[in-house]
């Protein structure tokens, strides 16, 4: 790869800290120049990893710690903290601790001229991108880093402001994922488990009222399928309606979806529903391990794979959504193997699936309250969402882009 240039101008961040303003430039090298690998004493087969130990086994896998030894003779120690990076998976991580390697597919990598956790954040900020399952390596090898001299202390600023960021984020997944629990629990407690005439927790308003009823879906919601435009007619698609699939079935509460027709395809038969429909994909492949269900906070319309639940009567539509996810592992039993491996959930199975059902007045509370906890959880996320697109733009800013040009 050619050395890149920067045009003539100063080699520095836009964003630079107050002590560091008057310093010198930045330089620029290949990463290969910058850094060494470290080869280690031995590799920790798959089949030997143990749930638990005394020292971690790091692998190119996604998790943190892949298992855990209890072989001293394996393990990789160092004063500075190591780069992990999988050499198939592209994972990068940080290892401040003795760690044995675990199979193959990694390189540990140690700066000479950069800091480990510089690097490790100017990584972050210009990933590899995974193309295939190849190695990986001679790409991140060949990449151009700039970096600020190691003695003036600025690699090591800038890495503590990130540090700090990636710190708050953490704390702040750690709050969703106990919300997220929370919520489960809630989930367990509103229902009622299989062969149990009412919920284990039951607001007090409702605690000496009768029992809920045995009922099914479909005798409280009607059923209708949906289909897909034409391809082939341009004048169907890109248009202002949304058309739901099972890519869009990603939370619970659907406002709006990648793909969208037009009223030319509504008018050739496409089928819309309304807001408050319940949303359930029937076929596909994520059927094998999840039923995607959702409610629609708009009209619809949506494709073949998924059916629309219009809930009848007094039925509340987010309470219909809830009950179904409760009832979600006894309907992933439901689902058979259709052509391809493709999972499919039968429509008439899921119309005669036995449920509990309560008066419409606590149907809203628990909707109520469930719907206030989903409320809590996608603030939580949206938070989370925008920290790391702070942390993006912090990094955009102190780290200097240079323009790649031939010498």
């Amino acid at each position: 790869m050619s050395q890149p240039k920067n045009l003539g101008r100063p080699l520095v961040p836009r964003l630079r800290f107050p002590e560091f303003r008057n310093s010198d430039e930045w330089s620029s090298a290949r990463l290969d120049q910058i850094i060494s690998t470290i080869t280690p004493p031995k590799k920790i087969q798959t089949a030997e990893y143990m749930s638990e130990g005394k020292f971690p086994i790091i692998d190119q896998g996604q998790d943190a710690v892949a298992g855990w030894t209890n072989d001293p003779t394996s393990l990789i120690e160092s004063d500075d903290p190591l780069l992990i990076f999988g050499d198939h998976t592209c994972a990068l991580k940080l290892v401040n601790q003795p760690f044995a390697q675990g199979a193959d597919g990694i390189k540990i990598i140690k700066g000479k001229s950069v800091s480990s956790d510089y690097l490790y954040q100017f990584l972050c900020c210009f990933p590899v991108v995974q193309e295939e399952y190849k190695r990986h390596f001679s790409i991140l090898k060949s990449k151009w880093v700039t970096y600020p001299k190691l003695e003036c202390g600025e690699q090591q600023k800038i890495a503590k402001c990130l540090f700090y960021l990636d710190e708050i984020i953490s704390a702040e997944t750690q709050k969703l994922n106990a919300l997220k629990s929370h919520t489960k629990g809630m989930m367990l407690q509103l229902f009622p488990h299989f062969d149990e005439d009412v919920p284990r927790l039951r607001f007090p308003e409702f605690q000496q009222t009768k029992q809920w009823e045995p009922t099914t879906v479909g005798q409280i919601a009607t059923f209708k399928s949906g289909g897909t435009p034409s391809k082939g007619v341009p004048s169907f698609w890109n248009g202002s309606i949304p058309w739901a699939s099972a890519k869009d079935m990603k939370q619970l509460f659907l406002d709006d979806t990648e793909d969208h027709i037009t009223t030319s395809a509504i008018d050739a038969g496409a089928k819309q529903v309304p807001t408050g429909t319940v949303l359930m994909l029937t076929r596909g492949m994520t059927l094998l391990k999840d039923i995607p269900i959702c409610i629609l906070n708009r009209q619809m319309s949506f494709n073949q794979d998924v059916k629309a639940l219009l809930p009848k009567g007094e039925v509340d539509g987010r309470f219909l959504a809830y009950l179904l996810l409760a009832c979600k592992q006894r309907l992933l039993r439901l689902v058979d193997i259709a052509g391809h491996g493709t999972g499919r959930l039968d429509t008439e199975k899921l119309k005669a699936f036995v449920v509990m059902l309560p008066q419409p007045a606590e149907q809203q509370r628990i909707a109520d309250c469930l719907s206030s906890l989903d409320g809590l959880l996608a603030a939580q996320s949206q938070k989370i969402k925008d920290l790391k697109t702070h942390k993006k733009g912090v990094m955009q800013q102190v780290f200097p882009v240079l323009n790649e040009v031939q010498v």
